[in-house]
């Protein structure tokens, strides 16, 4: 099997069940709402891991302190040096989120500033991504998830997500910031669990 052909593999996702109970779980938790924006801001966006904690303040927040439309990426794939792929859409629910998780921060006594790290550790530093790997397999522990996904998988998550909805590998690889649409095909395949539902409706 050549490389190409490993790379069409499908990918491992969160079924919606296991993404809504993540997203609820950590919603509800105390203390747990950076990491819910941070899962959200995965599965809304399809960011990894270390371009989510290279996000500074400025980076999602305008002068006035509102959530940003678009947000231009500084860090990102090395492999991919196209720079106008390197930004992301937010949409209205991450927004929202950002703005709930500014005044969270605010009352809590963190900086504010245009360069402090938006997603900061217990230690006050910068959240790393060795914290951010171990923190989503404690969250899907908690939510009771049954897929033992890493972070990464957030971003599979996302991806095939929106192929399902759109069905259209153009719109796919740009909302992966892939440079080629041959890089997004592997999120074509169906799933067990379309698969089972599409076999469901035959006609017999």
């Amino acid at each position: 099997m050549s490389r190409y052909d490993e790379g069409l593999t499908a990918p491992k996702t969160l079924t919606d069940r296991e993404t809504d109970l993540l997203l609820r779980t950590t919603g509800e938790r105390r203390g747990g709402f950076r990491d819910h924006l941070l899962i959200s801001m995965a599965l809304g966006t399809a960011l990894r891991e270390h371009e989510l904690v290279a996000l500074n303040m400025g980076d999602v927040f305008d002068d006035a302190g509102v959530p940003r439309r678009r947000v231009p990426l500084k860090v990102f794939k090395r492999s991919n040096e196209d720079h106008d792929l390197q930004q992301v859409l937010l949409n209205e629910t991450v927004r929202s989120k950002l703005a709930r998780f500014r005044g969270w921060k605010s009352r809590a006594g963190e900086s504010l500033a245009a360069d402090a790290p938006l997603f900061v550790s217990r230690k006050h530093g910068r959240l790393s991504t060795r914290q951010v790997r171990r923190l989503i397999h404690v969250w899907q522990d908690r939510a009771g998830v049954e897929a033992d996904l890493s972070f990464h998988g957030m971003r599979h998550t996302s991806i095939s997500r929106l192929y399902r909805d759109k069905k259209c590998i153009k719109a796919v690889a740009r909302f992966a910031r892939h440079a080629s649409t041959r890089s997004s095909e592997r999120y074509t395949h169906i799933s067990d669990q379309e698969l089972a539902a599409a076999v469901e409706r035959l006609p017999c």
